[in-house]
This record gives structure tokens, sequence and C-alpha cells, in this order.
């Protein structure tokens, strides 16, 4: 069966045009899901819109959006203001400006689409955009209505076809200086900057997806056939307990289970140098940063 496409359109670049279709590249649909069920009687629950206040259900003519300006006061927005309010859609996507593959930070990536040719007429202009990308070694930024809102797209190629993956906005991505704020600055080196690299270089390797496994769904699969069957799942087994006691020892370990693993040779290490002192930017900060500095150097 072949897929359905979530939206169709011109792909454009400069006077050449040819229509394309998105296909969701990435889904949920699979995984495993519940209803929401009544113990008793082993029924389907369904959800009512119940007014907070008065307590009876509310009739599907009568449910609007509201925004709230204060505490309990909310300005009612109909549904054909909102629709209003929807940018007017030309089904274009004009590739407008292009970069380099690398040049857009991972934490705008949103969501991923398949973008193909909707019609054996549009597969020669489509692959001429396509190699024209991969030849330049670029991506293309471009903007369209899609699924009710303006969004910005990186376009780029990928096998026989192109990846068109929706951006988080500007005011969408949280700044990093919100979380990183009160964490301290510490300058590692000596042994313990030794051991961490040389447990990273015993465990480099690429990417691969099918590495990968879901254990949480396997084991929602595991427990649902379990249940059918009427039977039980064995216990879990208990964590192993360890007997590390300080941040040096758990490294001088984890190299050492680095060494069996890929039979190799740790490199010397070096002396250890003491701890420079953390720079704050607060006094508790500063306390902690201190104590934490000391139980390392030891």
């Amino acid at each position: 069966m072949a897929p359905r496409a979530n939206w169709k359109g011109y792909l454009t670049l400069g006077e050449l045009n040819c229509p394309v279709a998105l296909y969701t590249a990435a889904s949920t649909s699979d995984r495993v899901s519940f209803n929401i069920v009544n113990r008793r009687t082993g029924n389907r629950v369904h959800r009512q819109m119940v007014d907070s206040d008065t307590g009876k259900e509310v009739e599907h003519d009568d449910i609007v959006k509201g925004y709230e300006t204060s505490n309990g006061d909310y300005v009612i927005l109909d549904p054909e203001e909102i629709k209003a309010a929807v940018p007017d859609s030309d089904k274009t996507l004009a590739l407008e400006t292009f970069i380099p593959c690398g040049d857009v930070n991972t934490l705008y990536l949103d969501r991923p689409y398949y973008l193909a040719p909707s019609d054996d007429h549009a597969a020669e202009v489509f692959d001429l955009i396509r190699q024209g990308l991969k030849e330049g070694k670029v991506a293309a930024l471009a903007r369209t209505v899609l699924f009710r809102r303006l969004r910005t797209l990186l376009i780029r190629p990928y096998d026989d076809g192109l990846i068109a993956s929706t951006l988080n906005y500007e005011y969408e991505v949280r700044s990093s200086a919100e979380v990183f704020a009160d964490i301290s600055e510490l300058k590692i080196e000596g042994e313990m900057l030794d051991l961490a690299k040389h447990i990273i270089d015993t465990k480099r390797g690429r990417f691969d997806p099918a590495a990968f496994d879901d254990r949480y769904e396997a084991a929602l699969q595991d427990l649902v056939k379990a249940k059918i069957e009427g039977r039980k799942l064995p216990a879990r087994p208990k964590p192993k307990e360890t007997n590390v006691t300080s941040l040096m020892e758990a490294l001088r370990q984890s190299a050492g289970a680095g060494v069996e693993k890929k039979g190799a040779k740790p490199k010397a290490a070096a002396k250890t140098k003491p701890a420079a002192k953390p720079k704050t930017k607060t006094a508790s900060g500063s306390k902690r940063a201190t104590a934490s500095a000391q139980r390392k150097a030891g």
C-alpha cells in the first residue's frame, strides 16, 4: 500500500518548479497503545467536556478556545477568527537560502519528513534540484504554510529524495544559560582527564540506529503477551552492587573494563596535578565545588 502524503504542493528554485509530496519520516504509530478502561466492567471509558464551575457536561457546539488574561478571565476566540488568522497558503516550497549542511544547530530541528516528486513528469526537475544540493554540499531553507502554521523547513538530499525538517523558531528554543548558569567551572587535568579520554577512545564507534532497541516498548509487549497467556514475567534482577568509593577509583575501574573489552593497553597516566580553585558564581556554589575538588584530588 502506497504511503499517504501529509501535504502536496510545489518545490521551486528560481524558474524551476515541480509538484512534490511530503510524507511522515518518523512515526510513533507502531508503539504499544492503550485504551482507558473501567476496571470493574472492562468497558472503555469516554472523556467528557465538563464546565469547571457548574460540573455539567458542555455540548460540542458550545466549546470554543479562550486566552486567559487573568485568573479566570478569558478572551473568547471563535473558530472562524482563528482560521482567518492563519496565513494564506500558496502550496509552494520556495528554496530561498542555501547553507552548509552542518550550519543548523540540532536544537532547532523539529520533525523530519520525506519529500518526493508527486508524479513522473516532476522527476527530472526534482532530481536536478537534489543533485545540485548534493554536489554543492548544501541544504536549503524554505517556508510554507504547513498544518495551519507558517513553518521554516531545512531541505537536504537523502538517498534518491530529499529530507524536509521543520525547524523550531528562536523563541521556542530555551537559552542554555537558564540551565547552565549554576554550573561551576572546574579545571580537570592530569590522570583523571587522561583516564576519561582513554575510556572514550576504547568506546569509539559509528551511529547505527538498528543497534538501539526500545527496551520500554519491548517490555510492554512482553507484559501484554504474558497477561494474555495468563503467566507472570520473571522478576527483574537486582542491580549489581559496587564498592567504588571515589571518582578516581571509578575512572580506573572503567578504564580497566575498556581494556578487557578492546584488548588494548591504556596509555601511561600522567601525574596528578593539584586542581585549581573553581570559579563560581555564588557562595553556596563555591562551597560545593571546593568540596567536590577535594574529594576528586583525594
